[in-house]
């Protein structure tokens, strides 16, 4: 039986929390829901995995037998290119299935900060409003466009024959002196597959950068943090949802390097360590993407904290003084028991409150979230490590460490 979901199309309020999604909209989107490769809740995940990384990858299987360099005839065969499996068997999935869990947790976030009261009734407009535009650029079909022209101009021109494509013979193309000569299955890799894969990464970047510039606009209003808040943000807690619904897309870069990083140390004769800064770059790159729009909150939080710091301090002092002045310069008798009476209580949870205050974090984001995000950035690049030693050792060594 089908699940019932509810309706985040195109159709419904553009400023309303509940209907905003960061995935859903645009040509492309529309594209597949005429091809029956997606809905309004983006429930035909698996369909859509399947057709498209076959659409990418099935030909150039096809092409290669038929060229002779599915397994030999060529320095890289096709099915010994790791990076080409994992771009499109791997990542590529990885990407598309990003898509569901974006939509399905980020739409939630938005609606918390009225659901929480964060909104001013006076800014209330003013959030709609943000809403709203976030949405007309998610549609748009201009941004859209200038994606293609990039994918073709920058990332197949540029960035894939002049930086990531193997400078030998390989089965989507030859080297010789009038330079590299693509085969038919190139053609198909340099005009279908990669840009098809690279415009569903940009797009990625695109939707990113549409929710940056979205919570910036949310950040510029004044919002009613609760400095005493158990989430020690203020209230703000609930934005860490987003960094985790990005788990995949942290993996499909992973992935992307992985494989790239793999073609290079078996063909090539380099080793893993060589390629120690690509890989922190890759995870620093994925943890600023994520977490740095987060951090447009902290002024705002410092704000709070200092505030509360203030405010809990005076409350308390005026609790104590209270207290000193009755139990300690004469105001009540010197039997009177202290168990039990209500001033005592009232400043144990004056004190707790200040306790949380004070550890208010500047950031809606903790060491733990960041930490996750970076082990799933290197789970794909983590196999790896078997060309270094094999599995038995690196056990062994793993073992010596933990235990």
């Amino acid at each position: 039986m089908k699940p019932s979901v509810p309706d985040y199309s195109e159709k419904n309020s553009p400023g309303n929390p509940t209907d905003f999604s960061l995935v859903l909209g645009g040509p492309f989107f529309r594209l597949l829901g005429r091809a029956h490769l997606s809905d309004n809740a983006l429930m035909l995940v698996r369909r859509r995995i399947i057709v498209l990384a076959l659409l990418a990858w099935l030909p150039l299987l096809i092409l290669t037998v038929f060229e002779g360099h599915v397994l030999g005839g060529v320095a890289v065969p096709f099915l010994l290119d790791i990076e080409a499996h994992i771009r499109f068997l791997v990542a590529l999935p990885l990407l598309i299935f990003a898509e569901l869990a974006v939509h399905q947790r980020m739409h939630k976030v938005l609606q918390q900060f009225l659901e929480r009261k964060l909104i001013p009734e006076n800014a209330v407009a003013r959030f709609h409003t943000a809403i709203a535009s976030a949405t007309r650029l998610r549609n748009s079909m201009l941004a859209e466009v200038l994606l293609i022209t990039f994918v073709y101009g920058v990332g197949i021109l540029i960035v894939w024959r002049q930086y990531v494509a193997l400078d030998t013979a390989t089965w989507y193309a030859t080297t010789s002196a009038d330079g590299a000569k693509l085969s038919l299955a190139g053609m198909w890799y340099g005009f279908v597959s990669l840009p098809m894969f690279q415009f569903l990464l940009c797009r990625w970047y695109f939707r990113l950068f549409i929710w940056m510039r979205l919570l910036w606009q949310v950040s510029r209003i004044p919002l009613h943090l609760i400095p005493s808040h158990p989430d020690r943000v203020g209230g703000l807690g609930f934005l860490s949802m987003a960094a985790n619904a990005l788990i995949m897309l942290a993996m499909a870069h992973g992935a992307l390097v992985a494989g790239n990083l793999a073609n290079q140390i078996f063909f090539l004769g380099t080793t893993l360590p060589e390629y120690s800064g690509e890989v922190a770059v890759i995870v620093i790159f994925v943890q600023c993407v994520v977490f740095a729009p987060l951090l447009m909150f902290a002024p705002q939080l410092v704000v709070a904290k200092w505030k509360g710091i203030l405010e809990y301090g005076a409350l308390y002092a005026g609790q104590v003084r209270e207290l000193d002045t009755r139990w300690l310069r004469g105001g009540a008798p010197v039997k009177d028991p202290l168990v039990g009476i209500s001033e005592i209580q009232t400043l144990a949870d004056i004190d707790g409150g200040f306790q949380v205050v004070q550890s208010m974090r500047m950031a809606p984001f903790t060491w733990r979230a960041m930490l996750l995000l970076a082990i799933a950035t290197l789970a794909p690049i983590a196999p790896l490590l078997l060309t270094m030693m094999p599995l038995e050792e690196l056990l062994n060594n793993l073992f010596s460490i933990l235990f």
